[in-house]
């Protein structure tokens, strides 16, 4: 029976720093639990804060184009009116 052998690669860079004095330094911070919460109460205020801001930014632009679009609808009913039937056959039996 063939037995199962793991062979595990490690790169140079990997190498070098595991064997060297010069590995980079790790901080490690510790916090008690109430600063814990404290940090995630105002990470999630933070996401808030910028979930409202997105939405406020898209709601401003969302109206903003509806106004230019509301603005040329209007422009071209008003030149369908202007160029209706009637007025364009009114204005070839006059030439």
């Amino acid at each position: 029976m063939y037995s199962e052998r793991k062979v595990m690669y490690t790169s140079l860079f990997d190498t070098f720093f595991s064997d060297s004095l010069i590995a980079p330094a790790r901080t490690v911070y510790v916090v008690s639990d109430s600063q814990l919460e404290e940090l995630k109460r105002n990470q999630r205020q933070e996401e808030l804060d910028n979930i409202e801001d997105s939405r406020k930014r898209l709601e401003e632009s969302y109206q903003a184009r509806i106004k230019v679009l509301d603005d040329r609808q209007n422009e071209l009913k008003e030149e369908l009116k202007a160029l209706s039937p009637t007025k364009v056959k009114a204005a070839l039996n006059k030439k």
